[in-house]
């Protein structure tokens, strides 16, 4: 069976994207996959560092064009994108720490990511504001505070350090960042054909 791994920050527009779009071609193939939580603003500063000087143009035509295809492919794929919001770009550790809390159980870390992508991409919420999260766990049926608790500690903290170093050891300069076969690197919503392609191959 193949296998593919998908390293996600839930701050990313174009992950948030590319989380839903990925779910109909794992159904598809018949693939396994697994859901790592990172932390994307750690791999910038380690490999990537370019995108904080794109981010300082807001008037680039590149980033004009990149706002209007983002909404578009959103539009497309039929997800919900309010963006960006005033909390853009928010600190996501906070939400990624609780991602990795839940990624023992794989459906409920599934669950849980999809309704925060909601949360901050349709309904511009703050996922840097731990009682969001806590609000957005208990939706899914979880204890939030519970959660909550479990994120501040240690064994959390160095979970969501070495699944983000692992990326960059790895390749990755972005998220989303799609491994298939643990070895072959995509990057982004628009090479999913191509993971879709390196998952029937086999």
């Amino acid at each position: 069976m193949a296998f593919v791994e998908f390293f996600f920050d839930l701050s990313s527009p174009w992950t948030r994207i590319a989380f839903h779009n990925i779910q109909p071609v794992i159904a598809e193939t018949g693939a396994e996959i697994v859901w790592r939580p990172f932390l994307v603003g750690g791999v910038f500063n380690a490999v990537n560092d370019s995108v904080y000087a794109g981010r300082k143009n807001p008037d680039s035509p590149k980033l004009s064009h990149a706002n209007k295809w983002l909404s578009e492919w959103a539009e497309l794929a039929g997800v919900g994108m309010k963006f960006p919001s005033r909390y853009h770009p928010v600190k996501s550790v906070h939400a990624m720490r609780f991602c990795c809390v839940l990624e023992h159980d794989q459906p409920v870390l599934l669950r849980f990511a999809s309704t925060a992508f909601d949360a901050y991409f349709a309904d511009q919420r703050n996922l840097d504001d731990p009682e969001e999260l806590i609000d957005i766990a208990n939706q899914c049926g979880l204890d939030g505070k519970g959660i909550a608790e479990e994120a501040t500690g240690q064994a959390i903290k160095d979970r969501l350090r070495e699944n983000t170093q692992e990326a960059i050891d790895r390749g990755a300069f972005g998220s989303p960042t799609i491994f298939v076969n643990r070895t072959n690197l995509y990057f982004g919503n628009d090479q999913l054909p191509l993971v879709r392609q390196a998952l029937l191959r086999g």
